[in-house]
């Protein structure tokens, strides 16, 4: 080792072939991770069989994450990556709602797929850093935005993707971890149509009770999508405020 080496670095010439850099090395720590984690019967990992099969010390595993929940964060925002690019190849139509059904079912799949990785993403853990309910929160949202726009929502995109988020992470988390306890093939279908019709107008009642809110909600939500050239920057940030207004409950 080099006099300016840093301590536990020197496997980072990994299979002879020179020096490997961080983010290689962090992208094999974190694949080893995720296949650890899928084999491991109780969903736990331990960083030395994660720093060997990566072939590297554990003082660079603890280098680059801090310690094994780093590690585990890293791993569920990595599985946000794949999903991310999985919805990114879903098809948007010109009909929100029938993209926010296909959204719900693709994210049933994901978690059939994916059980263990899945159940790292969502599954509450103390002090955890990870980002990816808000960044899924998000991928939601924008689907939401595009429904209200369309007038088909009864509430705000946040409220709504709160709720639908909720009752679809609720039902798939409960088929991986207690798949005998929820055996009815229906149940995410009935759940989301459950769900769905919280925050969905229905097809023959074009308004709510509220016709105003509705319709500064809708209008607030094309302005979100594709703004408006008539107004001034100031005037288009005072609109958007009223329109909030109008939309807020009572």
């Amino acid at each position: 080792m080099s006099a300016t080496q840093e301590p536990g670095t020197s496997s980072r010439r990994r299979g002879g072939a020179g020096p490997v850099d961080d983010a290689t090395v962090r992208a094999a720590l974190i694949q080893a991770a995720e296949r650890q984690l899928t084999a491991s019967p109780d969903g736990d990992i331990a960083t030395r069989a994660v720093s060997e099969e990566a072939g590297v010390t554990q003082p660079v595993l603890y280098r680059l994450f801090g310690d094994k929940r780093g590690l585990l964060d890293a791993v569920a925002d990595a599985g946000f990556d794949r999903y991310a690019r999985r919805k990114s190849e879903l098809e948007v139509t010109d009909n929100p709602v029938g993209d926010l059904y296909a959204g719900w079912d693709d994210h049933m799949a994901f978690a059939t797929e994916n059980p263990a990785l899945y159940q790292l993403m969502f599954a509450p853990r103390p002090r955890s850093g990870a980002t990816t309910y808000r960044r899924i929160l998000t991928l939601l949202e924008a689907t939401l935005l595009r429904c209200a726009a369309a007038g088909a929502l009864t509430t705000t995109p946040r409220a709504a993707a709160q709720l639908i988020l909720s009752a679809n992470i609720g039902v798939a988390l409960g088929r991986i971890a207690a798949p005998e306890l929820f055996d009815d093939p229906a149940l995410s279908h009935r759940a989301r149509d459950a769900a769905f019709a919280t925050v969905l107008t229905h097809p023959a009642t074009p308004s709510g009770p509220d016709p105003l809110r509705d319709a500064a909600r809708q209008l607030r939500s094309q302005l979100s999508l594709s703004g408006t050239d008539r107004l001034e920057p100031a005037e288009t940030v005072l609109l958007d405020r009223w329109l909030e207004r109008i939309d807020q409950p009572e």
